[in-house]
Formats: structure tokens, sequence, C-alpha cells
């Protein structure tokens, strides 16, 4: 396909698209091949799906609407945008459920032919907004997209349901010649997506190319835009999302460990598509075993790495309260065990298609007794892989349970991936235990479970059934060193703060909190984690941009804290702490540090965008240092 040479061309730094139709339009499948086909030209990019719990709401209807955002740019891109410059609304439903979230101004695409007096009614429309002049300050191009579809597949032998459910196809070929897009990609997958059946490939293909030339030859588009490629170091990139990124990052670690990887995992939203990932990776030494419930799903887990092999569950928020209990034995039996939690909306089922950040507490302290585990959060799609790493690099060589926060918006989202030399990857070792550690009080060597590394104070990892190494593990309390069953006050003082000893002793074999303060002379210090990494940094960008001092660090270690963390607070006039929940990192900071923090929140079941962030920011910078000074600094920029 190739442009047409008459019309126009404009050149462009970025462009924010929203697709959004009902469930049942192929949204989400539109937004991933054009984000796909945007990522073979080399745009730096970022995505959000948003679509709803209900397998199928009712058609045309607010519950029903499913959306797919993406922003790309031809500079680094760090979230899906704040508002889309172009929506693309394939019912009235999809235009009423997005049309708050457009600026003035914005184009909206909208498929015409459903926009009937019936689907009107259903969404509360009571006179058609593409002719009742409410949308007059935006540029409306009605497209009778299913119409013009139809008419297109005339020559096939399909139903007319059948040649509908195309139009997403035409939309999408529509877009891509707006928007310079190579569609060959989209190509390929069509063609392995329905090389089985000749006509419907034939079909969508021909869907494909005539919303293409649509684009064209109507009048009604009278520009074409272009988005040069972002500046990127060189190597080979792929599209990502977290989910993926996650389950890479799993298997790297443990090919890099020599040890097989063994999943034990129940289907959940949206945490699903780490077990479907993983479980098309046998040819590296991946074993999936999808469980009848979460609490299997952990016992497999644990059970694998008794005996010698990476166990790693996958789960939500309420997948995690089930698992609880187990990994509270994983505690007491100082075995390692990764354990994944993309968060959602709670609680309880709550919000399951819908990101937050609110099982922080409950990775830290949701286990009975003192029940200390490592925290991990990975702070973007792509970094989800180097989070999962080192989730693992800890629990091997601590011999320890290790929790990875994710959540919906980082598991769905995705980004392009600078493919990592896997030979720079740190070493792990497991160093399982090869023979006694012990002598008894005859001189005779023995082997000690419980015996601890004097460094990480880690217990010896001994396989069962390597001969000498017979030893006793389980949820009861046992005596340090020989492991036997022991009551002893003592001793369960002894083994309690030893645990405790084991995770805080992680703060050395960690990087300390790395603080981004250009000027080194800020008042303000704005802390995140996990996912509100894209937004804050968009939004400390721009401000800089505007003359303001301000200064930014984003934990990755949750539990423990870098070593640095209260010097880094501390040096600070104020330190202000966006999270998606009710301020459950702040409460802990403030605890530990007894720092005041600035707690924002947020539990929408949506990602901070970066202007709401700037805002925030910006109020913070004039109530500590006074409006006067905030117009200086601008007008000194």
């Amino acid at each position: 396909m190739s442009s047409n040479e008459t019309t126009p061309v404009r050149s462009v730094d970025r462009v924010v698209i929203r697709f959004a139709g009902d469930s049942g339009d192929g949204m989400q499948l539109t937004g991933d091949r054009f984000t796909s086909d945007t990522a073979g030209l080399g745009n730096d990019l970022a995505t959000l799906p948003n679509f709803p719990a209900e397998i199928r709401a009712p058609q045309g209807t607010l519950l029903g609407v499913s959306s797919f955002q993406l922003h790309f740019a031809n500079f680094d891109v760090l979230t899906p945008g704040d508002s889309p410059d172009v929506l693309v609304a394939m019912n009235p439903a999809a235009l009423k459920a997005n049309l708050d979230d457009l600026p003035r101004g914005a184009m909206i695409l909208v498929n015409s032919d459903e926009f009937t007096t019936r689907n009107l009614a259903k969404v509360g429309y009571t006179s058609d907004p593409l002719h009742d002049g409410s949308l007059e300050t935006y540029r409306v191009l009605p497209v009778p997209l299913t119409s013009i579809t139809v008419e297109a597949l005339a020559e096939f032998g399909l139903t007319r349901k059948e040649k509908s459910r195309a139009k997403n196809m035409f939309a999408l070929g529509l877009l891509s010649w707006m928007y310079s897009r190579n569609v060959d990609g989209t190509k390929k997958f069509l063609a392995s997506k329905f090389g089985h059946t000749p006509e419907l490939l034939a079909a969508n293909l021909t869907a494909l190319e005539a919303g293409w030339n649509y684009g064209e030859t109507t009048e009604a588009f009278d520009v074409q835009y272009v988005v040069d490629a972002a500046p990127m170091p060189p190597g080979q990139y792929r599209n990502i999302t977290g989910n993926v990124a996650t389950a890479y990052g799993l298997v790297a670690a443990a090919h890099r460990a020599g040890l097989p990887l063994v999943l034990g995992s129940y289907p959940i939203t949206p945490a699903s598509d780490i077990l479907h990932t993983l479980s098309g990776l046998k040819r590296y030494g991946v074993t999936t075993l999808q469980a009848e419930d979460e609490i299997a799903g952990a016992g497999i887990a644990l059970g694998a790495s008794f005996g010698g092999a990476l166990g790693v569950t996958t789960t939500s928020g309420p997948g995690l309260a089930l698992k609880s209990e187990t990994i509270g034995l994983a505690v007491s039996t100082e075995l390692p065990l990764v354990i994944v939690d993309v968060q959602r909306g709670g609680p309880s089922t709550g919000l399951p298609t819908k990101t937050e950040q609110s099982d922080l507490l409950q990775a830290l302290h949701g286990r009975n007794g003192d029940s200390p585990v490592a925290v991990v959060a990975a702070s973007s799609p792509t970094d989800c892989f180097d989070a999962a790493y080192e989730a693992t690099r800890l629990a091997v060589t601590y011999r320890h349970p290790v929790i990875l926060l994710t959540d919906g918006y980082l598991a769905n989202g995705s980004e392009p991936w600078h493919l990592p030399d896997l030979s720079s990857l740190p070493t792990i070792t497991p160093n399982f235990a090869t023979g006694p550690n012990a002598t008894d009080e005859q001189g005779t060597p023995v082997f000690h479970p419980f015996a601890r590394d004097p460094h990480t104070l880690a217990r010896p990892w001994a396989i069962p059934g390597t001969p000498g190494l017979e030893h006793r593990i389980g949820g009861i309390e046992k005596a340090d060193g020989d492991g036997s069953i022991s009551y002893d006050p003592l001793n369960h003082e002894r083994m309690t703060r030893l645990r405790c000893a084991k995770v805080a002793g992680m703060a050395k074999d960690i990087p300390p909190l790395h603080v981004d303060d250009p000027t080194n002379d800020a008042d303000l210090l704005v802390i995140g984690w996990g996912s509100t990494y894209g937004p804050i940094t968009a939004a400390v960008r721009n401000l800089r941009r505007d003359g303001l001092a301000i200064a930014q660090a984003h934990f990755r270690h949750l539990s423990p804290f870098p070593a640095n963390t209260g010097e880094v607070l501390r040096r600070y006039r104020r330190v202000v702490l966006p999270e998606m929940n009710t301020g459950q990192l702040a409460l802990i900071l403030r605890g530990t540090y007894l720092v005041d923090i600035h707690s924002i929140t947020q539990v929408r079941g949506l990602p901070f965008v970066p202007g709401q962030m700037r805002e925030i920011l910006e109020g913070q910078i004039a109530d500590l240092l006074g409006s006067a000074a905030l117009r200086t600094a601008r007008q000194e920029a």
C-alpha cells in the first residue's frame, strides 16, 4: 500500500489514539495490531487497554464499552497519554463513555451506521449528537463503517453479520493510512490467525485494504500524518506487555540459576497471561500446572522449591489472600518461592479488569505471626522483566519467599523492549547442599538443615534424595541448626528474629535509593512505587521545563527498603507520595522513619495521568514556596 501523493502530509511529534466500541467489536485486537505496526516503525509508545469485567455485557450499553489507548511519539514515551487526540467510536455508547476525556478540537471518527434511534436510546441520548450541534467543538468525521465494510465484502459468501465483524479491520486500515502506518505485520498476523479458513482470511484482508483505500480516496480526510521514529539505543527491540515480560524474566532467572521453573497457578484476571505465556515455554525447562484453586497453586510451587526447582505462583489480590498460609509455610521452611501479584481493584472481587496498588499492606503483613517476606515492585511493562529477575535472585540467594507486585495497568500495557544480553544479567547461584555441614557430640559429620550462611543467613537448600542430607522441615517451629521440632520459647524468639534479620539483611544486597535531583537544591521530593513511575516522571519532566526545581525517587524494593531511605527522606523540606490506594506506603514510611509524608491518593481503577500529576505537584510547590516564587521560576525559565 502506498500513500496518495496528492494528500498533504503533516509531521507531528506525538499522537494519542483511543479505539472504543462494544466488547464484541474487536477494539483490543485493533489497538494491539496498530500498536505492533507502530512499534515496527521505531516509534516509542505506551498503551492502556481498558475493558469490562463481564464476558459479554449487553450490546451497545455503557457497561459493555471496551477501549484501547495508544500514545506514540518521536521521543521517549512514559505514559499512554493524558487525553486522546483521536477517538474512534464504534457506537453511541463508545462515544458517550469517552467524550468527557477528549480535549476540545479532538478528532472523533464515528461509525455513523450505529447511531440509530434504538442505540441512542440505550445510552440515554434523546437526540443524535452527530446532528444536534453538541459536538461542534470537536472535529467529527462520521463514516458508515459497517455498511462500507459489508459492501466491500459483497463477493464473499458470508452472512451480513459475518461481514460486519470485519469493520474493525476497515477502521484499522483507515487509521493506518491516516498515520502512515505499514500494515504488513497485520497481514502476517491475519494469515496466521485465519490461515485455516481462507475465506475469513481473504475477507479481513479485503476489509483492511478497503479502509486504507477509503482514506486515500475520500475527501473527508484532507491530510495524512507522519510520526518519525524515536531515537533509541541500537539493538533488537520487540513490543511487549508487562505480563509477558514478567514471564520472560522468570524464565531468564531460572536459566541463569540452572533451575527448572515450575509454575503452580490458578487463572485470575489480570494475571492469567503469565500462565498462558509460560505454558508455551516447555522447551526452556518450564513446567506449568493449572491448579484447581489458588491454595493448590501455591502448594505446587512450594513443593517444587522443596524438590530443587524454582517454584513460582501467580495471582491477583484475592488469590494472594488465599495463598497466605502457604507463603507463611515458605517463610517457616525457608525455601525460595516467587509470588507474583498482579494487583487489581478490591476488596473481594472488586474491579477485576481495573488497576490499583492496594495490595501493598497485604504483601507486607498479610500472614499470621511474624512472617516477613521480601517485596519487589515493577515500574513499567518492560521493567516487569527486570523486577521478576530480581525477585528470583533474592528468593534463591536468601532461601526466602519474595512477592513481586505489578498491576493491571502494567500487565496489559505494552511498550518497546530492548532485548537484554542474557550473559550480562546478574549470576544466580543456588549452591545446593552436597554433604554434611556440622558434627554431632561424637564428632560424626551430620547435616543441619537450619545451619546458616554467615553473610545471608540463608539455610542450606538440600534436594530430597541426596545421600546423607535427610532432614525435616514443615510448619511447626524448628530448632535453630539441627531442625528438630522445638517449642522452646527462647528458640522461637531466636528463629523469628533470624528470619526477620535475613530479610532486613537483603538491604546490603540491593542498590541504594536513587534520587534524581539535577539542581541539588530542590525543596520538594516526589517519591513513588510501581506503575506511578510513568505519570510522576512525565510530570516532573514538564515542571523542570518550566524552571521548577523538583527531585524524584522511585522505590523498587519495598521490603526491605534501601539502606539510605531514611537519609533521603530527611533531606527535603517536603516529601510527596502519590499512590493508587488510600496511602499504604505513606503509612509505612511515616512509621518507619518518622518523616512526614504528604500522601496523594487515588482509587478509581485508572492510573494517574501526567497532566493531573503535574497539577498536584505544582500545587505542592506553590504551597511550599509560595505563588510568587513559582511565578519567578517560570519567568526565569
